[in-house]
């Protein structure tokens, strides 16, 4: 068994109706991968929401506000104890911070990127549960207009 610290990840849309996603190779796949930024607890004593806007300032130079918990997860439980706190943040802002080397930001539209889950073309089962668990949540709480389309 892989033991694991934990991790963190948000979906983060801006009030533009845009998720800021992140591109970065995954070595274990030899590919690009597109995501939700996420990162490990490596801070000690940290909360989930703690560790997921740090992680997005480290990784997108975006700024959250409020964050809501959507789930956790285990990412694999066959071989590693590894468990991921996803959040959501609506109307995140662009800050000073120009996000981590090798990672390059995008921002689809929100409905375009669980459109990119549902055709495949986002394949990272954290990225896929946390788009589709806010959809559902946006879509319940018609916190965003245009929500229902999604």
């Amino acid at each position: 068994m892989v033991h694991h610290p934990g991790a963190c990840a948000v979906v983060a849309t801006t009030p533009q109706g845009q998720v800021v996603l992140v591109r970065q190779t995954r070595e274990a796949i030899r590919s690009q991968l597109l995501e939700i930024p996420a990162g490990v607890f490596d801070v000690v004593g940290e909360d989930g929401a703690t560790c997921a806007a740090r992680e997005l300032v480290e990784e997108t130079g975006y700024r959250s506000g409020e964050l809501q918990p959507l789930a956790t997860i285990y990412t694999s439980p066959g071989f590693t104890d590894e468990r991921i706190e996803l959040f959501l943040a609506h109307e995140v802002e662009r800050g000073d911070g120009a996000g981590e080397v090798g990672v390059v930001v995008e921002t689809p539209r929100f409905e375009d990127a669980v459109r990119a889950v549902r055709e495949g073309h986002i394949v990272d089962a954290k990225t896929i549960v946390g788009l589709l668990l806010a959809a559902e949540q946006m879509r319940r709480s018609g916190a965003r207009e245009g929500a229902a389309g999604v």
